[in-house]
């Protein structure tokens, strides 16, 4: 049977600590900013959100419009633009207009009088930033169920469809667990939690998970003839989701002060 690579499993534990390292705040700005960062930072680390300052060094900047960009509001949009910093657009003014240097899909309309759709922006941030918004997560709690769940879903559907395209009978644990262990990381990461040589056994138990699935699989395909192909790929999905839940709440429950 194929077996992991112990130098992948270190790669994965580096790439982790990196993400954790990255303490680039999020900068939000514009027309009644101090509310929206006050929403957006509640439970947050101090540092996580910068209200002033340029766009340059920010992990994404939040720009608050009040109807059509002033020249203030382009300027700021522009700089974003160079220097590479992702930009979601909050329109106050209750319809949606163009907003220079910001795809349509990254501006978010508030409904007049509504206040700030703040679960709508965290959705648009996260699927901006991808897995850019790992470290984000870490630090505003805010974000984290968005981060969770894309997490999650983006791991199990690779799985799934891993599961269906390796053939060869023992070449597919290694990838699938590959994969579940890079998502338990990131997991990990999204709650601040560091995972170093004391938490060897949540790996341990992650490639033991990963066997598991992996014998129900073969033992659903021995009766399966027609179309095993379909019940690997879901078994391959549904595991990693299982597992990616189950890590979600651990991590959640020992949060990173007890890490």
């Amino acid at each position: 049977m194929a077996r992991l690579n112990p130098l992948a499993v270190w790669g994965l534990l580096k790439d982790a600590r990196t993400a954790l390292e990255d303490t680039s705040p999020l900068l939000v700005s514009g027309v009644l900013s101090d509310q929206l960062a006050r929403e957006l930072g509640r439970d947050g680390k101090p540092g996580a959100i910068r209200t002033f300052g340029p766009p340059s060094g920010a992990a994404a900047l939040v720009r608050v419009l009040a109807g059509t960009p002033s020249a203030e509001d382009e300027a700021e949009l522009r700089a974003a633009n160079r220097a590479r910093v992702p930009v979601i657009a909050v329109q106050t003014s209750g319809e949606a207009t163009e907003v220079p240097y910001v795809l349509a899909t990254d501006v978010v309309v508030c409904p007049p009088g509504a206040g700030f759709p703040v679960p709508e922006i965290v959705d648009a941030l996260v699927a901006r930033l991808d897995e850019k918004a790992i470290p984000l997560a870490a630090r505003l709690p805010v974000l984290r169920d968005a981060v969770c769940d894309d997490l999650v879903e983006s791991f199990s559907r690779k799985n799934g469809i891993l599961g269906v395209a390796i053939f060869v009978p023992g070449a597919d644990f290694p990838v699938l667990t590959l994969n579940q262990l890079r998502l338990v990381l990131r997991l990990a990461a999204a709650h601040g939690v560091h995972i170093d040589q004391t938490r060897v056994p949540e790996l341990l138990a992650t490639i033991g998970a990963g066997l598991g699935f992996r014998t129900v699989a073969r033992q659903l395909l021995g009766t399966v003839p027609i179309a095993g192909w379909v019940v690997k790929g879901g078994v391959a999905y549904v595991g990693t989701r299982a597992l990616g839940e189950a890590a979600r709440r651990y991590f959640a429950s020992v949060g990173p002060a007890a890490a």
